[in-house]
C-alpha cells in the first residue's frame, strides 16, 4: 500500500507540471512566502506555495490517469531538481466537467531559472507532448497561450 501511495504522490507531482511548466505556458502563479520552517521541516528557509486549476478533457481522463500511475522517472527526478516539493493534484467533477486543481512548494532561491531548466529538458518536454492535449484551458488560461489558471491564496496554517 505504501509503494502505491507513493507512485500516487509522484504522478501527481509530474501532471502538474507536466501542463504547468511548458514551453507554451507563461503563466505566473501567485505565490505566497511563508515564516521560517518549523523543526519539522530545517531544510527549506524560503517556500513559496503555488495553486492552480484547469479543466480536463473528458476523453482523455482515463488515459491522463494512466499516465500518472506510471510517471517517468526522469520527469519526476527534473522536478525535483528543480525544487518543487509537496506536489499534489486532485481530479473533482463540477457541473459534469472534470477540473485538476494543482498545489506545489517551491524551495529553491530562483523559480525562473529553475522552470527554464524544467523547459529545456527534452524528456519533460516529451511528458508534456503527452500530457498536454489532455488538458482543456480555462478562459484566463487560454487568453494567455497557458494551460493553468493560477489562484490567489487565501488562507494557510501549518
Amino acid at each position: 500500500m505504501k509503494k502505491i501511495l507513493q507512485v500516487m504522490a509522484m504522478a501527481m507531482l509530474a501532471l502538474l507540471f507536466s501542463a504547468g511548466c511548458s514551453e507554451n505556458n507563461k503563466n505566473v502563479r501567485v505565490a505566497t512566502e511563508v515564516p521560517p520552517p518549523t523543526a519539522e521541516n530545517t531544510a527549506s528557509v524560503n517556500v513559496m506555495r503555488f495553486g492552480s486549476v484547469t479543466g480536463l478533457k473528458p476523453e482523455k481522463a482515463n488515459y491522463y490517469k494512466e499516465l500518472h500511475a506510471a510517471a517517468w522517472p526522469d520527469v519526476l527526478k527534473k522536478i525535483k531538481e528543480c525544487n518543487i516539493r509537496n506536489y499534489s493534484i486532485y481530479l473533482k467533477e463540477i457541473e459534469g466537467k472534470p477540473y485538476l486543481f494543482s498545489y506545489f512548494e517551491y524551495t529553491g532561491t530562483d523559480f525562473e531559472a529553475d522552470m527554464k531548466k524544467m523547459a529545456a529538458d527534452a524528456t519533460t518536454r516529451r511528458w508534456w507532448k503527452e500530457t498536454d492535449p489532455c488538458q482543456m484551458p480555462l478562459p484566463d488560461a487560454a487568453a494567455k497561450g497557458d494551460i493553468w489558471s493560477g489562484m490567489e491564496e487565501v488562507f494557510h496554517a501549518d
